[in-house]
């Protein structure tokens, strides 16, 4: 059972095109252990998995039960309509992590030119 787990993340993750560095630097460990923790089916504590979920915007029921609650099988003639149906290919929440990691970073990059402004008196 943790290994269906494990690879349920990585299929998520996947799906929504979020990398191992991504996730990693979310949960606050190296990109090796993420990898680690898709991988091999190491045991993910309780606390990292509702990380997970809020990353995922998922409860954790449906983390867990991902692999069999989407059947492609049964839907050949539009195998995007179970994503669609789960949320997981939902435009408005795609990418709404990703944009706020690259306000934090930019706002970051701000205050570091303002240093440097202030700091030499240029730019």
């Amino acid at each position: 059972m943790p290994g269906e787990i494990n690879e349920n993340i990585k299929s998520i993750r996947e799906l929504k095109n979020y990398t191992q560095e991504y996730m990693a630097f979310r949960l606050g460990i190296t990109q090796a252990g993420y990898s680690k923790m898709e991988r091999n089916g190491s045991r993910i504590s309780f606390e990292k998995l509702e990380e997970i979920a809020v990353i995922f915007e998922m409860d954790l029921k449906g983390i867990i039960n991902f692999g069999s609650t989407l059947s492609f099988k049964s839907n050949l003639q539009n195998p995007l309509s179970a994503l669609t149906a789960s949320g997981l290919l939902n435009a408005e929440y795609l990418y709404r992590d990703k944009i706020r990691l690259l306000e934090k970073l930019l706002d970051m990059t701000d205050r570091e030119l303002k240093t440097y402004k202030d700091k030499f008196g240029c730019l």
